[in-house]
């Protein structure tokens, strides 16, 4: 992260800390990062263990993803669905995680044009008719969509607070059907919801809306907003800013956490380091593993890993909104923590340094202050399809056996290789 001009003190990174209506125990919230732990869009122990050992690690905070508001908003069958079936075994996983000392939130959201249509059934969705994310057209959206589809935001807002969720993030970054909606290449309406950038921010302001009123007073409501796509053409920071605005003065959040990158053109614009090509070549079917070799590179695009690589671009956020801000983005050292506290920013938001060290948090609390392990190989993204892990110290992850190099951070780092590239590969958010 670079060093602005700052104030020497900030917020304490352990201390008590306000998110609308709730109190986080500190300022460290895990990242949503889907955990490929629910087979069928079934709840499991393994998902539960998954989030109770993010609890026991330390964050104040643990995200659930993704939990799909409508069946065609899966990104695939093995999705959570929030509906009545669900419910049992979300309120299982919420009061395992609060014994284990932390609080819960659920993502919430459509996925749109990157929703896989074969694996749903279903087609795909998206402002204007495109081909999706899994190769075939999608069908614009209607009108009688958009009010279907807010109202399917409502009442799964409505099952996540039965369910026990202390907060619920409203997904509008990479490309989702709310983040398509916003980005004039792929909103091509000529309707009331589409053209300027009010009329494309018309679905997505409705919804937030409709998910606090569903949500309640109790509960915090916060919203994960795209900075920039990523792609040419796409929704660029400009007019994210002015969306934040919007958001922030219609009243209905208490936070917004920034991020960037499209899932359906842009991916590796989130994740930053390695480029796992190969691994994720080796997850497809012979067909599409040839037709991955030709697009591959022009899929999933190289930039170069630094620390908070995205704090640049929310430091104007800070700026321009009156609005707590959570900064997400390759954060790996405590004292990038705390310098994203002095310069404003309310909570940061951690993804795979956690995953290969679920306890990091609970060891800076206790005074160290050791870097995450982390190399940002990003070999863990292709095992959203079995299980999100660490490849590189599967026994260290959330889950895992205790003991081992899994609990020396010199031995995670030697077993790993370098941030210079020595280890093969790749890793998530």
């Amino acid at each position: 992260m670079s060093q602005p001009d700052v104030p020497q003190r900030g917020p304490a990174v352990f201390a008590e800390a306000p998110l609308g209506p709730i109190r986080l125990k500190n300022r460290i919230i895990k990242a949503a990062t889907f955990e490929g732990r629910s087979p069928r869009g079934a709840v499991t122990d393994d998902l539960i263990a998954f989030h109770v050992a993010m609890a026991r690690g330390g964050v104040a905070m643990t995200t659930v993803a993704y939990l799909a508001v409508a069946p065609e908003g899966r990104t695939d069958r093995h999705c959570i669905v929030l509906g009545d079936a669900a419910l049992d075994g979300l309120s299982r996983l919420t009061d395992a995680v609060h014994n284990a000392g932390a609080l819960v939130g659920a993502q919430i959201g459509h996925a749109g044009p990157v929703a896989n249509s074969a694996s749903n059934g279903m087609p795909a969705l998206s402002p204007t008719r495109r081909f999706g994310a899994s190769g075939a057209r999608t069908r614009a959206v209607s009108e009688s969509d958009i009010a279907r589809i807010t109202d399917d935001y409502a009442r799964g807002a409505a099952l996540a607070v039965s369910a026990g969720f202390d907060a619920i993030e409203v997904h509008l970054g990479h490309n989702y059907l709310l983040s398509s909606f916003l980005s004039p290449k792929l909103n091509r309406r000529t309707d009331g919801w589409g053209g300027e950038l009010e009329a494309r921010a018309r679905f997505p302001r409705n919804v937030v809306a409709a998910v606090r009123q569903a949500a309640g007073p109790s509960v915090a409501v916060t919203a994960k907003l795209n900075m920039e796509d990523g792609v040419a053409g796409g929704f660029a920071i400009e007019d994210s800013l002015r969306v934040a605005k919007m958001l922030a003065d219609d009243g209905y959040l208490d936070a917004l956490e920034l991020t960037g990158g499209s899932s359906l053109s842009n991916p590796m614009y989130l994740f930053r380091g390695d480029v796992p090509r190969k691994e994720f070549a080796a997850t497809l079917p012979g067909p599409l593993r040839l037709g991955f070799a030709v697009v591959g590179k022009r899929f999933l695009k190289e930039y170069p890993f630094e620390e908070a690589f995205f704090a640049p671009q929310a430091r104007r956020f800070l700026e321009a909104v009156d609005l707590p801000v959570v900064l997400l983005g390759g954060i790996d050292r405590l004292d990038t923590v705390e310098q994203a506290m002095a310069e404003g920013f309310s909570f940061v938001a951690m993804g795979r340094a956690l995953l290969r060290e679920p306890d990091l948090v609970s060891r800076w609390q206790a005074g160290q202050r050791d870097e995450a392990t982390c190399i940002h190989c990003n070999r863990c993204m292709p095992t959203i399809y079995s299980g999100t892990r660490c490849v590189l110290d599967p026994g260290g992850g959330p889950g895992g056996r205790p003991g081992g190099a899994a609990d020396d951070p010199a031995s995670r780092r030697a077993a790993g290789g370098s941030r210079d590239g020595e280890a093969e590969g790749t890793e998530l958010g």
